[in-house]
């Protein structure tokens, strides 16, 4: 079944105590943009979420969201500079000794000095990370999926009843165009009884005009082509592949037979089924620019 190409889906879980969500939108495009949004510090990762994306989505302008809150991970590491350290002690027990002053340097006052104790937060394991998101990616997939299927469903439902809507103006374009012979046909022949009066009529040229105009206003070849064109049409819509791009060059073949049978036409009620026609076969390009 054929999937929209707009959609949303979202997912979180937990790598190493950071809390992760990742959210996936996405629009009409002829062809798969992804733009990843993503902590700055982590943008090594863009690559990996990029592919997974690339291997679930064809088509659509797709935005991933990925937020990281380190709020329940501040995990810190509190180290000594030890040179620094020594130096102050060192320093301290030299002014003491040349100045006869109490040397009352404790491992308090010794941290509080500048440069003497350095603080950083552990550092996230960045591999590990990027496989969590990963997984996490897949799961808002599975969601977005969903969620472009249910589009899907009803972008199938309309497309196909538009489609039996086509078809039966096929049929009645191919009834109306011996009509319109026929009554060309007796159109001339009256005409020529009008202008000729009692004179006899050339019933073989008449037949031959007939049959030149039934030449020029035939429509057969177009409605068998359109007959086919239907029938990819609605192989397509039901394959569970992405036809999008396909469908989009089908309907301009629709189009080409649809004009082609409305330059032909040289009858008020042929002209008035090939509007209705293309009115439908518009409805369903625009549908189509929907689909993945």
């Amino acid at each position: 079944m054929i999937k929209s190409m707009t959609g949303y889906g979202s997912a979180k879980g937990v790598s190493d105590k950071l809390e992760i969500t990742v959210e996936l939108r996405s629009v009409n495009n002829r062809f798969l943009d992804c733009n990843v949004r993503i902590p700055r510090v982590y943008t090594c990762l863009e690559d990996a979420i990029k592919a997974r994306v690339q291997q679930g989505i064809s088509r659509g302008k797709v935005d991933v969201y990925v937020t990281i809150d380190a709020s329940g991970a501040e995990d810190t590491v509190v180290t000594v500079n030890e040179p620094v350290a020594d130096a102050y002690v060192a320093a301290i027990r030299a002014i003491s000794e040349k100045y006869g002053v109490p040397n009352d340097l404790t491992a308090t006052s010794l941290a509080r000095m500048q440069d003497v104790l350095t603080v950083t937060k552990a550092e996230a394991d960045v591999e590990k990370l990027g496989r969590d998101i990963v997984e996490i990616l897949s799961r808002a997939m599975d969601d977005f999926n969903a969620m472009r299927e249910r589009e899907g469903v009803k972008l199938h439902e309309d497309i196909a009843s538009r489609a039996d809507e086509v078809e039966r103006l096929v049929g009645l374009a191919e009834e109306r165009s011996p009509e319109t012979v026929k009554e060309y046909r007796e159109r001339l022949y009256a005409k020529l009884t009008e202008v000729l009066e009692s004179t006899s009529i050339d019933e073989g040229r008449v037949l031959t005009e007939a049959a030149i105009f039934a030449d020029k206003v035939a429509v057969a070849e177009e409605t068998v082509r359109l007959r086919s064109h239907i029938s990819q049409l609605r192989d397509m819509i039901n394959s569970d592949e992405p036809v999008g791009r396909k469908l989009d060059f089908l309907v301009q073949e629709f189009n080409r037979e649809a004009n082609t049978m409305g330059s032909k036409g040289n009858d008020l009620q042929m002209a008035k089924i090939v509007v209705d026609m293309k009115a439908e076969i518009e409805k369903i390009r625009e549908q189509i620019q929907n689909v993945e």
